[in-house]
């Protein structure tokens, strides 16, 4: 049987006991009343003898079946059944020797089916009923015989209705109980679950978590606190004793981003971070800290940067290879060249490959000192046709390629340099691998759900190999001879740092490249 249904099944079995302990108490206590009192409130008047036999053979029933013991021998439900039985039969004789149902047995006979729903099992209980109906019945078909007026069927008939329904009610609200106590049981032990859970988690953390007190004292720590500020305990002593540093920290309510620290005897460079109580003050309710090894970030962080910058190193020093090269062979040729035309072609030779030389640095410049952005709500149509404009001065040739689509209502909120580089990469992209006919390059932008724009730079060239598509955006990776590779990828870091991403989206027949941002 699982956990859960141990648990449940051993809380029904708490509250039944429980409530079989009342119900005995319940019966010892009228049982005395009755064998005290009894004659004094007119019972048994009609039978005096069979009254006083009945009540001593019902409180020793009580007493007999009343003890543990016999509910171990006979099973706790028989025993329960029986003493319900019991109860019935002696207020029905009880009833009898007492003038019939105006000696107010009926009303205890209710009480005794109530008690039985709450303890008995199953559909035992509408036995019981019918027990009591049958009972009540027999003695006053018995006394009408004996000439009792036919009024007297009537208040029978609703007391007998009135069992069924004592019963009923009684059985559905223990049945209710059931329910409530296995639910109880079954949260109580996800919730120790879930807390097991939670302190493992925070056990195992490489964050250090601290609970402290509005006064600053610690009630609970994580290990990797311990081992971050260099102290042994920390439950019960005062932050400000391991480092008064910590006075700063506890000042400071709901700080998300954190402050730079030395603390501890360890000295190390901590970033804390606090999260106050419910009411929002660090003098009105407990103080969350948590304290992050920030000498472990800088250093891979430094590693990080001496790695990236290896692999810049080595990739511009293989793609200033070349064009140094053809540069050197040119200038040697142009010593020993006479012709004209020939030095001319040598000295082209030269200032294409210095230039080429000039645009991989000023990429890898420009890589290396993104400036923070500026974002501010660019109107597309006409932010498009001022670019359009400029590059058609500096490439006639491309004034009849490109083709814009753009509905005057779109915006972007963008870092408006930032997306004249990033579109202008673009168009060279598309006016580089297009058919060059007119129109075969298309702007086009589009609103989107969630208050976002897509703007779509599209060609109708051959589209893009799914090799290169794995690879279009990382530093380096061209497909043209003359490019260096960073085009890409410097236009989608700039569009992440204007809450943006640049992707490729499938050809439609060439490459389409979206830009999607903010509105």
């Amino acid at each position: 049987m699982p956990d859960t249904a141990v648990l449940s099944q051993a809380g029904i079995e708490r509250s039944r006991q429980a409530s079989l302990r009342f119900f005995n108490l319940y019966r010892l206590v009228l049982a005395g009343i009755l064998l005290v009192t009894g004659a004094e409130f007119g019972l048994g008047r009609e039978h005096p003898g069979v009254f006083t036999a009945a009540v001593f053979a019902y409180l020793g029933a009580i007493l007999t079946l009343g003890f543990p013991d016999a509910g171990r021998r006979l099973g706790r439900e028989r025993v329960i059944a029986l003493q319900v039985v019991i109860d019935i039969a002696a207020l029905a004789v009880i009833m009898w020797t007492s003038g019939g149902y105006r000696s107010g047995m009926p009303v205890l006979m209710m009480i005794v089916l109530a008690g039985g729903g709450l303890v008995a099992e199953g559909r035992m209980v509408m036995f019981f009923a019918a027990l009591a109906t049958l009972a009540v019945l027999f003695e006053n078909a018995w006394r009408h015989a004996a000439g009792g007026g036919p009024g007297d069927f009537f208040q029978v008939g609703l007391f007998c209705a009135g069992f069924f329904g004592i019963a009923l009610v009684s059985h559905l609200l223990a049945r209710r109980a059931q329910a409530n106590a296995s639910l109880a049981a079954e949260r109580g032990e996800a919730l120790v679950k879930q807390q097991a859970v939670n302190e493992r988690i925070i056990r195992d953390m490489q964050d250090g978590v601290v609970v402290a007190s509005a006064g600053g004292r610690v009630r609970q720590a994580n290990p990797q606190a311990r081992a971050l500020l260099g102290v042994g305990a920390l439950e019960g002593r005062l932050l400000t004793d391991c480092d008064p540093n910590f006075e700063e920290v506890l000042t400071t309510c709901c700080d998300s981003k954190g402050r730079l620290l030395r603390l501890g005897p360890a000295d190390r460079l901590l970033r804390c971070r606090t999260v106050c109580g419910e009411t929002g003050a660090a003098a009105d309710g407990d103080v969350l800290i948590y304290l992050t090894d920030f000498e472990d970030i800088q250093r891979d962080a430094q590693q990080a940067k001496l790695a990236a910058l290896g692999r810049l190193t080595a990739s511009m020093a293989h793609e200033i290879r070349n064009p140094l090269a053809a540069v050197t062979q040119a200038a040697e040729l142009l010593q020993d060249e006479r012709r004209q035309q020939t030095q001319e072609r040598l000295l082209r030779i030269v200032g294409d490959n210095a230039r080429r030389i000039e645009h991989m640095i000023r990429d890898v410049l420009a890589l290396g000192r993104r400036e923070h952005p500026h974002p501010e709500t660019i109107p597309l149509q006409p932010f498009i046709a001022d670019v359009l404009e400029e590059r058609g001065f500096r490439r006639p040739d491309e004034r009849a390629l490109v083709v814009a689509n753009i509905h005057a209502g779109l915006s972007l909120q963008f870092d408006r340099a930032h997306l004249q580089q990033i579109v202008d990469n673009l168009l060279d992209n598309a006016c580089r691998h297009c058919s060059r006919t007119p129109g075969a390059v298309q702007v086009v932008a589009r609103a989107l759900m969630g208050g976002r724009v897509a703007l779509h730079v599209r060609d109708d060239g051959p589209g893009l190999d799914e090799r290169v598509r794995a690879h279009l955006f990382e530093p380096f990776f061209t497909t043209h001879a003359r490019g260096t590779g960073l085009g890409l990828y410097i236009a989608r870091e700039l569009a992440g740092a204007n809450d943006a991403w640049l992707e490729s989206g499938p050809d439609a027949p060439g490459a389409d490249f979206v830009l999607t941002g903010r509105s």
